[in-house]
């Protein structure tokens, strides 16, 4: 069967070609407008360099250093006169300290030395000769008879503080003191555990009579004691 129209009237023959025609001239209008350039037509730089700024060095701030002044002179030396000796000075002349056969030695006699007596305490239980107690003169024991002469004088004097009492304060105290070497008592000195307490030892301690001093080699010197006092309420 033939066709009615004619081939040379088909519009469509040709598309393919036209496409690519069109394809090319729109790929070479966006290359050449992506590679356009343009120029600014001012011709007028400034080409010249402001030396002046750039070598302005700028100076840091010092301080000053004061020097010190220098030292003064030294002072002129004073003229010393010379004086011309006048007056004749008499020598002294050494004798000679060896002595001749001619010479008579005197025997010089022996200088007694006095021993210095040092002011020490010894303590009651090594003391040669211990104080005596009043009443133990005659004893043979005068240690054993002060302990018991001390204990029947705290007995005798002994009074519970009435304060202490009521307070139910008890307990020892313990009291040193020390036997002069004049005999007498003096230092005396307590620790316990109430105030009360301790007036009344000191107050006992008071009472004691003068006793004959204690003796280290033969010679009077101080002797420390101590002794408890107990308080116990009954």
């Amino acid at each position: 069967m033939e066709p009615k129209k004619n081939p040379k009237a088909d519009i469509g023959r040709n598309s393919g070609l036209y496409f690519v025609i069109g394809l090319a001239l729109t790929m070479a209008l966006v290359y050449g407008a992506l590679e356009w350039k343009t120029y600014d037509e001012v011709n007028d730089y400034d080409i010249s360099m402001n030396v002046d700024e750039e070598l302005d060095e700028e100076v840091p701030m010092t301080e000053q250093i004061k020097t010190p002044p220098p030292p003064p002179p030294p002072a002129a030396p004073e003229i010393i006169e010379v004086v011309e000796d006048e007056e004749e000075v008499e020598e002294t002349v050494i004798e000679s300290t060896e002595t001749s056969q001619e010479e008579e030695i005197i025997e010089v006699e022996d200088v007694e030395v006095e021993e210095e007596v040092e002011d020490v305490d010894v303590p009651f239980a090594v003391i040669e000769d211990v104080p005596v107690f009043p009443g133990c003169e005659n004893e043979s024991d005068k240690r054993a008879c002060f302990q018991k002469m001390m204990q029947k004088h705290i007995s005798k004097n002994f009074r519970y503080p009435e304060i202490a009492q009521e307070m139910g304060i008890q307990g020892r105290v313990s009291v040193m003191f020390t036997i002069q070497k004049d005999g007498s008592i003096g230092n005396v000195r307590m620790r316990g555990p109430d105030k009360n307490l301790e007036k009344e030892a000191a107050r006992i301690i008071s009472k004691l009579p003068k006793m004959t001093p204690g003796k280290q080699r033969g010679r009077p010197v101080r002797v420390p004691f101590s002794i408890p006092i107990t308080f116990k309420l009954q």
